[in-house]
């Protein structure tokens, strides 16, 4: 499964680059698989991020789930007693304060933000649900708020750590202006982070 991801990585040509050069980038790494420093985390990441793909190697393959349906708008994930649902949004310019450089859009209310960064964001991170049981987990807004333009495909997943403690919702987003991958972390039913890393872009 894992060469399968690399081969359709490939074939997306969304190999690791820098930004074109083209306009400052103000987007941040602190978030990224390489500042993960929890020894059990950054090992199940590492088996299935693009971030973590040189600690790959020998790395067990989680349980997982993939998606059970998908549109333009939404998507969920169903298994035994646990359910994820993801869902978009339209982006109305008119609620948010756009910082510009040249023609260039870099922030959003006043921060760096991912999804086709350098463009007018289309559709926004409306909101993600995990049921367990009968708990419900709500991503907070932070966790959410900074992404953009979601394009949901058969790489999104939610993996299940081994001593089923966490639970990782996983997201693949492939643009033109530095594709961006990010995963939602749940451990014993609460939210604890999100691991951003971006700059998969096409040559």
């Amino acid at each position: 499964m894992r060469i399968l991801l690399l081969i359709t990585l490939c074939c997306y040509g969304i190999i690791c680059r820098a930004q074109d050069g083209d306009h400052s980038d103000y987007r941040k790494k602190n978030e990224s698989f390489s500042r993960v420093y929890d020894k059990d985390i950054r090992s199940d990441l590492a088996s299935f991020t693009i971030g973590g793909i040189e600690e790959s190697l020998g790395k067990t393959p989680l349980k997982k789930l993939e998606i059970s349906r998908y549109d333009n708008n939404s998507m969920r994930f169903d298994g035994t007693n646990i359910i994820v649902s993801v869902k978009t949004g339209i982006f109305d310019r008119t609620k948010h304060k756009l910082g510009y450089e040249e023609k260039y859009l870099l922030k959003i209310d006043g921060k760096p933000y991912y999804g086709d960064y350098g463009k007018l964001p289309k559709t926004t991170m409306e909101a993600i649900t995990v049921i367990m049981g009968t708990d419900t987990i709500y991503m907070p807004p932070a966790a959410i708020a900074d992404l953009y333009n979601p394009v949901f495909n058969s790489a999104d997943a939610v993996y299940f750590s081994a001593d089923k403690r966490r639970l990782y919702v996983y997201m693949l987003n492939k643009d033109n202006a530095g594709s961006y991958e990010v995963t939602w972390i749940i451990q014993d039913k609460k939210y604890l982070r999100r691991i951003l890393d971006y700059g998969f872009s096409k040559p």
